[in-house]
């Protein structure tokens, strides 16, 4: 069991001192994501992006520091990060016209895939995407919590139209990065 508290005890502590470059992180991650997605085809690259904004997490989780240029270090692994992304939002769409529930379970159960190729790009993303299959068995309705635990900060962004996301998004994104930083410590069930 991971104990949501410590790991958002972590996130903010991570964010002490970093709040310019998570804050500029997640505008420019923003506005290229939109942009990008906005393209026809530019939402299926978009993979790149999501694996480089992890990563600026990740640093922050690890070392207290990040810098901007790291938004971009999906580039080096594209075709991987491309083809994981792809796959997990192409499965999670089949699971979701089962029913919506199926779908919600897919989609945590893929959640990891990203920050498993920011630590292991050597992985295709079909391997990626096992792993994080496999390292969530047990944790599934704990990271629909942590997500749940979220909801209110949603609410009150959109109140503040979005301007409240510059502390949401970025607080958001170190606890998931916190959280697979207490998951790989885990030891992986076997199917649960």
């Amino acid at each position: 069991m991971i104990d949501r508290i410590e790991i958002k005890n972590l996130a903010k502590e991570s964010l002490k001192g970093n709040w310019g470059i998570a804050i500029g992180s997640f505008l420019l991650y923003s506005i290229l994501f939109s942009a990008l997605s906005s393209t026809g085809i530019g939402g299926f690259i978009v993979g790149f992006l999501v694996a480089g904004y992890i990563s600026v997490y990740m640093s922050l989780i690890r070392t207290k520091t990040a810098k901007l240029e790291m938004l971009f270090s999906g580039c080096k692994n594209f075709v991987t990060n491309f083809l994981a992304y792809f796959l997990v939002q192409i499965f999670t769409v089949l699971w979701s016209l089962l029913f919506i529930i199926p779908g919600i379970v897919k989609s945590i159960s893929y959640s990891q895939t990203m920050y498993i190729l920011n630590d292991h790009p050597e992985m295709s993303a079909t391997e990626a995407i096992t792993e994080s299959r496999k390292m969530m068995n047990g944790h599934k309705m704990e990271y629909f919590v942590l997500m749940l635990s979220f909801f209110g900060w949603a609410i009150l962004s959109m109140l503040t139209f979005g301007i409240l996301l510059l502390y949401v998004s970025p607080y958001m994104q170190a606890t998931f990065a916190a959280y697979y930083e207490k998951l790989k410590e885990q030891p992986v069930l076997e199917n649960v």
